[in-house]
């Protein structure tokens, strides 16, 4: 089956306190813009894949000169970001075929492995639609009406992460609804559809790059490599 990777990369990053006011996935890890390492290792994979990027169209220009000066030119498709992440994955999903795997992956979780990607497309094929997750170890508590808390049962709670994985046609048929505002990840658009997702085991350093914090450990995880 054909293969796809949308790569949302419309955000500006609110959570980052970047003092140039650039959007985290564009922001320096390495001699790097973030995207184009996340990129780069979608590249790597075997079978290939084609890679749909949605952007904001004030950062498109921008973009498309980094990649001309750094050589960087790689084909892929640059499709519109929108208001929220819902909207630029449905824009990104008008160049994806029907009856083929597309995956949604972060923009700002660049430690990913080829054989893991590998791993949720080959699992997505067989079950329609995964989502790699990781089990909570902290202790977690429950936000009351009243400003209160009381202690919740951690057992019951996972970490969802990226890529998300699905056969094209449901994922695109799922995209057909309004947008809810619980729309934070495809497999909530999903599920909505009434389609169920499967939770696959996830990668204890794939982590989503969000703080500074965030950013300060990517760039010593990528000394290590």
């Amino acid at each position: 089956m054909e293969r796809y990777v949308i790569i949302p990369a419309g955000g500006i990053g609110q959570r980052m306190a970047s003092a140039e006011g650039r959007p985290k996935q564009m922001m320096n890890l390495g001699g790097k813009p973030i995207l184009r390492r996340t990129m780069e290792l979608m590249y790597r994979l075997e079978p290939q894949v084609k890679i749909i990027v949605s952007m904001l169209p004030s950062l498109k220009e921008e973009w498309k000169k980094y990649c001309f000066e750094a050589d960087f030119l790689q084909p892929h498709i640059l499709a519109d970001g929108g208001m929220t992440r819902f909207h630029s994955v449905k824009n990104a999903l008008s160049y994806v075929s029907k009856g083929s795997l597309v995956a949604v992956h972060d923009a700002v979780r660049p430690f990913v492995t080829e054989d893991f990607v590998n791993g949720l497309f080959e699992a997505a094929q067989e079950h329609g639609a995964v989502v790699p997750s990781l089990p909570l170890v902290d202790s977690i508590r429950e936000l009351k009406a009243d400003g209160g808390s009381k202690a919740a049962d951690r057992s019951r709670f996972v970490f969802v992460q990226t890529p998300q994985v699905f056969l094209s046609d449901i994922l695109i048929s799922a995209y057909e609804v309004p947008y809810q505002a619980f729309f934070t990840d495809d497999a909530s658009v999903v599920e909505a559809s009434g389609h169920p997702v499967t939770l696959v085991p996830g990668l204890k350093d794939n982590f989503k790059i969000t703080t500074p914090e965030d950013l300060s450990r990517a760039a010593e995880m990528l000394e290590k490599l």
